[in-house]
């Protein structure tokens, strides 16, 4: 056994260094169909340059499309599927390299709390391929995809949002949670986000110099009602109720207006 991985070995070494391209090239399907991805790479790197005006080109490039997505190598599976895809149009295999183009994006795309870069690239790419291929079959698979990279992204900017709140930096959390609502204004934690902003306007009030005291103050009253008109049985009505009844007492609001309306 260990005499025939040396002598393997050394074939390949032997291999490597050589000058026959056409053997190259027929022991790159070889070792791709034995699973060795990796020097099958290899050998590609050497030859592709050589075949590539060629009719051997288009099969060569799919191949080394492929044997990157074999090892999981992404980044660069993605752009030999998108070169295939764009240099071969007319090629049996054009649809699926434009299919495993947005693939390796959506495999590349990391969990929420980090930049989101891959995800839109992924959305990005799998309406590409839509737009392109309207009739295809892997459209609902797209659509799915596309809507599962979008959570990531509402999570993305709840997580974003909720952080400067988290680390009591109320201006800034301000500022981050309306964004947040604008760009998503149906997400699942609308509800929270809408309270944190009221929260955090608040402690920025309470917070704040005398002379922007009640201006903010005001500010915060104002989302108050905003909130208590969307939510009016929140399950943070506790912490909203004390809110109000802290802003009102600094700025002479007559609660029992309050109290009417419940009522």
């Amino acid at each position: 056994m260990l005499a025939l991985i040396i002598t393997s070995c050394g074939e390949y070494e032997k291999l490597l260094k050589s000058t026959d391209n056409e053997l190259k090239r027929q022991k790159v399907f070889d070792y791709y169909d034995d699973g060795k991805y990796t020097k099958s790479i290899e050998l590609l790197s050497q030859i592709l340059p050589r075949f590539r005006a060629t009719d051997q080109a288009e099969q060569l490039s799919w191949i080394n499309a492929q044997a990157h997505f074999r090892i999981r190598d992404y980044m660069m599976a993605g752009q030999y599927y998108q070169e295939f895809s764009d240099n071969y149009p007319g090629s049996t295999n054009a649809e699926e390299a434009s299919y495993l183009a947005a693939m390796c994006d959506y495999y590349q795309s990391p969990r929420p709390e980090l930049d989101q870069t891959n995800t839109r690239k992924a959305i990005e790419s799998f309406t590409i391929f839509m737009q392109r291929y309207p009739t295809s079959t892997r459209n609902d698979d797209c659509k799915a995809r596309i809507l599962e990279l979008k959570e990531k992204l509402v999570e993305k900017s709840y997580l974003s949002a909720r952080l400067y709140y988290d680390l009591k930096e109320y201006r800034a959390a301000t500022v981050s949670l309306s964004n947040s609502l604008k760009e998503y204004p149906d997400t699942k934690y609308r509800e929270e986000l809408m309270f944190l902003k009221l929260d955090a306007l608040y402690l920025l009030a309470v917070n704040s110099v005398p002379e922007k005291k009640v201006e903010r103050f005001q500010t915060t009253l104002d989302e108050y009602y905003s909130f208590i008109e969307e939510y009016p049985q929140s399950k943070f009505s506790k912490d909203v109720n004390r809110i109000f009844e802290s802003t009102a007492k600094y700025l002479k609001v007559d609660t029992t207006v309050k109290q009417t309306e419940n009522n």
